[in-house]
């Protein structure tokens, strides 16, 4: 079995910036956005759920420009802590720092450029905003060593790519409540399912090299573990959304099939096809925000 590439060359990074700027974008991945967006879509969503209409489109436009920020912060971090597991997998070793394009050093002084940008955008929030987005800074640190720790790296991940869906209703009301908070745990399955997916592009890599995953834990009970974790994800976003119109129903209903979708056609063994499937959970953030501001606006 081969791994899934981790960076296509001859992609428009390279094509069109300088090639001084390359290894940035590429630990800050900005050529892979997927992750952004599953960062960013939480957030969005909870935004979307507190407005009486429309969203407030200048947290929008914030909580965008903070996910690119944590998000490429939370990688440059990973590749640093990770350094020596990525040179040993196939699909990492041509990371900026395990093929030697940037020092550590580097990687740190561009990890605090970004944090800053984060920081900005945090502290132009409501209060209770700022103190929901400081308190998970200590999920963001210790997340990149839990895959030494635990079979479940991919629950901590959850934990801290759904926090937004916190902080978003708090930025939009200054308060929480339950329908954040049932967005929030919906989240976390679904990043179970969806980072477990993920986790089987490196699975025997992972076992070679002491790299702990859900993908691992799993083996062949995998599939059923997502159709149970995703039937929860979607479970728990009606229980958020329950007092809103059939936008709203319709659009989860879609969400709910493309999940199961996943879990029924995805190819474990296959790294590419392991890798299109993490992706086309662009299309359930996407399904899930355009429903709730359907329904918002109805």
């Amino acid at each position: 079995m081969t791994s899934a590439s981790d960076i296509r060359h001859g992609d428009w990074v390279e094509r069109h910036l300088p090639r001084s700027l390359v290894p940035y974008v590429r630990l800050a991945r900005l050529d892979r956005p997927i992750g952004t967006w599953l960062l960013l879509f939480p957030g969005w969503w909870s935004i979307a759920l507190a407005a009486e209409a429309w969203p407030d489109w200048r947290l929008v436009a914030l909580f965008g420009i903070g996910a690119v920020a944590m998000r490429g912060a939370g990688c440059t971090l990973n590749d640093i802590v990770d350094r020596d597991f990525d040179a040993r997998v196939a699909r990492t070793r041509t990371r900026p720092i395990p093929s030697g394009q940037v020092t550590v050093r580097q990687a740190a002084i561009f990890m605090a450029l970004q944090l800053a940008v984060g920081a900005a955008v945090l502290f132009s929030l409501d209060r209770a905003a700022i103190a929901l987005g400081l308190a998970v800074l200590l999920l963001i640190g210790t997340y990149p060593f839990m895959k030494r720790v635990t079979w479940w790296p991919q629950l901590f991940l959850g934990l801290n790519f759904n926090w937004g869906a916190l902080i978003g209703w708090a930025a939009a009301t200054g308060t929480l409540d339950w329908p954040p908070a049932l967005l929030y745990l919906g989240g976390i399955f679904w990043t179970l399912g969806y980072d477990t997916i993920y986790a089987h592009q490196d699975k025997e890599d992972d076992a070679r090299i002491g790299v702990k995953s859900s993908a691992l834990a799993l083996g062949e009970r995998t599939r059923p573990f997502l159709f149970i974790v995703f039937a929860l994800a979607a479970g728990l976003w009606g229980a958020a959304g329950s007092g809103l119109g059939w936008p709203f129903w319709a659009a989860l209903a879609a969400v709910t099939a493309h999940l199961f979708w996943q879990a029924a056609q995805v190819r474990l063994d296959e790294p590419r096809d392991c890798l299109a499937k993490f992706r086309a959970n662009r299309h359930v953030g996407w399904l899930m925000l355009f429903g709730i501001i359907a329904a918002k606006v109805a």
